[in-house]
């Protein structure tokens, strides 16, 4: 009897767990096992600009070609100013056109100063005379003095010798009338001497103040 006891027991105790585990195990056992295939990234490439093609350098080498020959037009030089020795020979005047019919000149307007250097020489310091210079004072610019209307028309020619100093930047200083034919020249001949232009004379390599006289010839018969 006993024995058949804990057989019962058993037996119940088997039925239990194959009832509370049996499920689980015929779960397991069905399931099939499923195989997941790993997809393979790919890798997408994005499309690239074109690239032009980088245009070449200038070439600096020298090349053994000859060269053709091309003209090429150059400024001509300009012209040196050639000096001139000035002459005490006769500077004589171009005629001039007369002024229009009508037109009258004030006698006024025309006079100029006729001194003889005085307070302005004794402020140049030494002035020397042409025959004491190493160089004699070279003209570089002369001006003509205008012919006279009224000794034009009349036909007169006269002459003018003026008196000035040349001093060291070669300007002409003081001058002032020696002598003249007829008064007339005497204004014109003063104007024009004023804007003459020379290079100075010189004594011992220096520029110096010299005195000096030029005359001025009005002659109708050279201008003919």
């Amino acid at each position: 009897m006993r024995r058949d006891l804990i057989i019962g027991i058993l037996a119940s105790i088997l039925f239990h767990v194959g009832f509370l585990f049996g499920s689980k195990i015929f779960e397991s056992s069905g399931k099939k096992t499923v195989v997941v295939e790993e997809e393979i990234p790919s890798l997408q490439l994005m499309a690239m600009p074109e690239i032009e093609p980088e245009e070449p350098e200038p070439s600096t080498e020298v090349s053994d070609a000859p060269v053709e020959n091309t003209r090429v037009d150059f400024a001509p030089p300009s012209q040196t100013d050639v000096p001139q020795t000035i002459t005490m020979d006769s500077f004589v005047q171009k005629i001039q056109p007369p002024p229009p019919e009508g037109v009258k000149t004030s006698a006024a307007a025309m006079v100029i100063p006729q001194t003889r250097p005085t307070q302005v020489a004794a402020k140049m310091g030494n002035v020397f005379n042409l025959k004491d210079l190493d160089q004699r004072p070279i003209v570089r610019v002369q001006i003509a003095p205008n012919y006279p209307y009224e000794m034009r028309r009349q036909g007169i020619n006269g002459e003018v010798v003026i008196g000035f100093i040349c001093d060291t930047n070669g300007e002409v200083r003081e001058p002032y009338v020696i002598r003249s034919s007829h008064r007339e020249f005497e204004a014109n001949a003063l104007m024009a001497i004023q804007k003459w232009k020379f290079r100075p004379g010189k004594k011992g390599g220096k520029a110096v103040n010299t005195r000096m006289s030029v005359p001025l010839i009005f002659n109708l018969k050279d201008n003919d």
